[in-house]
Parts: C-alpha cells; sequence; structure tokens
C-alpha cells in the first residue's frame, strides 16, 4: 500500500507517464499546488516544500528499487518541488510564473554546471531530486535578483483586488 502510494507520488498521480515532455507537463500540473501554497504565507509554504523534497527523495528512491532506470523519466516529483522552490517568496503574478516557468525549465533540460555534475554523481532518491533542487535554488536566486532590481515581475495579483 504504501509502495504504491509512494509510486503515486513519485509519478505526481501519474502525470509523470504522459508520453511527451513529462517534465513539462508536471511543472505545468504544479502551478495551481504553487498558487494554493502561496496563499498560505511564506512558513507554510517553505515547510510544505521542506516535506515535499523528503517525501520525493523517498518516492523516488521507492520508484528506483522497482525499475530498473536511475531517474526515470516517470518521476516528475524532482520537477514539482524544483518549480516550488524557483518560486519562492515570489509574488503571485503572471509574470512571476511565466519567468519562472521558463527559468526553471531551462535549468533543468539544459543542467548548466553545478546542475549536471550532481545529475551524474549523486544515485538513488537523492540523486534523482539533487539536480531539480539545484535547479530551483539557482532559479530562485535569478528571480529574487529580478524581482528585488526591476518591476519585471509585476504587481501581486492580491494586491489588484484589494485596490
Amino acid at each position: 500500500m504504501i509502495t504504491k502510494i509512494l509510486i503515486l507520488i513519485a509519478t505526481f498521480f501519474n502525470i509523470g507517464r504522459v508520453s511527451k515532455a513529462p517534465g513539462t507537463v508536471a511543472t505545468v500540473a504544479t502551478i495551481p499546488l504553487w498558487w494554493l501554497l502561496a496563499q498560505t504565507g511564506p512558513l507554510i509554504y517553505m515547510t510544505s516544500v521542506i516535506l515535499l523534497v523528503a517525501l520525493g527523495i523517498a518516492a523516488a528512491q521507492v520508484y528506483e528499487a522497482q525499475s530498473t532506470t536511475h531517474d526515470s523519466q516517470e518521476i516528475v516529483i524532482d520537477e514539482v518541488v524544483g518549480f516550488l522552490i524557483t518560486m519562492t517568496w515570489l509574488p503571485i503574478t503572471w509574470q512571476s510564473l511565466v519567468f519562472g516557468f521558463v527559468i526553471f525549465r531551462f535549468l533543468d533540460i539544459v543542467k548548466p554546471p553545478p546542475i549536471r555534475q550532481l545529475d551524474q554523481k549523486v544515485g538513488g532518491g537523492l540523486g534523482v531530486m539533487i539536480d531539480d533542487i539545484a535547479a530551483g535554488l539557482i532559479g530562485s536566486l535569478i528571480l529574487q535578483t529580478v524581482y528585488t532590481q526591476t518591476s519585471w515581475l509585476g504587481v501581486q495579483i492580491s494586491n489588484l483586488t484589494t485596490n
């Protein structure tokens, strides 16, 4: 029973089983989760992401034990977590969403150093997750710089409804 639940989590409720671009599809499917978590404030958001990191490592480990492939394309909980990390502390705007999505997917697909090295050298469930965690952290740093130095990420959506 627990194994089946962890496999569902690893595939983000079978989204990872889509035939084309499962990582991108999973990132898109994470948008409602990001929006909901962003409504809760930074403490709950970050606590949830930390719990998802631990759960993702466990789920990826179980999936790998059931499979013969390291970091199977079907495992997409890493994309879910990486995108949520990228979006940490950003305003809830369509600009943040677009920039965050593009930057995270770019970093996840291209895997520039040190992301590539982490992907190649770390095994198991942690190895599945670590490159996306790194992509999320780098994406977040980029977006925090953009957010604090420009107005490119727009006005918070909740501010529009209260004015």
